[in-house]
């Protein structure tokens, strides 16, 4: 079997510098897909023409919006970059110009031009749940996304924050602490299991 040798990390997209090319529909896509994990990433779009849903998009997250073709010259102080244009060639030149800067790229819908996926994402409060496919299928992302969404309780945030107390006042070193919490949550697992059977 194939191996998704992908290393997932949550980044903290509101103290990067994020550019998007491209104003049609697939930035218009991930813009949206950034903004609704991320409200406040701090994000650049640089296009000819943008649809007028991005722009209303744009005004009510700050995002900064450049009509003009794409150029080296946006990527100057970015930590990583989407392109969506659907030009071929502006998607790789972009990539190439990325790869000199070592900055972050994602060519939209073009895996081997991508240092990164942006995969389902399910959020309940304090938790995320990132799937990947390894680039594969997009859309089996959405139905397990869909899947988590169902089974995840709403309530979980409150077993997260209430755990988070409850680990301020563990004594002893990081290895006992582990120990208890990982004895104290067991628990939830096999009473989810018995509830299943």
């Amino acid at each position: 079997m194939e191996r998704n040798e992908l290393y997932p990390v949550f980044l903290k997209v509101s103290q990067l510098n994020i550019l998007v090319v491209g104003g049609g529909n697939v930035g218009l896509e991930k813009l949206t897909f950034l903004l609704k994990s991320s409200p406040n990433a701090q994000v650049e779009m640089v296009s000819i023409d943008f649809l007028e849903e991005t722009l209303n998009l744009a005004k009510k997250h700050n995002v900064t919006i450049i009509h003009d073709a794409y150029s080296s010259q946006y990527l100057e102080g970015k930590h990583m970059v989407i392109a969506t244009t659907d030009n071929v060639g502006v998607n790789e030149q972009v990539y190439h110009d990325c790869r000199k800067r070592n900055t972050l790229v994602n060519v939209a819908d073009n895996p081997p031009f991508c240092d990164f996926y942006m995969g389902g994402i399910v959020t309940k409060g304090n938790v995320k749940v990132a799937i990947s496919t390894n680039g594969k299928s997009p859309t089996t992302a959405k139905r397990l996304r869909q899947f988590f969404e169902d089974v995840i309780p709403e309530n979980i945030d409150d077993l997260v924050k209430n755990l988070n107390e409850f680990r301020k006042t563990i004594k002893g070193d990081f290895e006992e602490k582990v120990e208890t919490l990982n004895e104290f949550t067991k628990g939830l697992v096999s009473k989810k299991a018995k509830d299943n059977n």
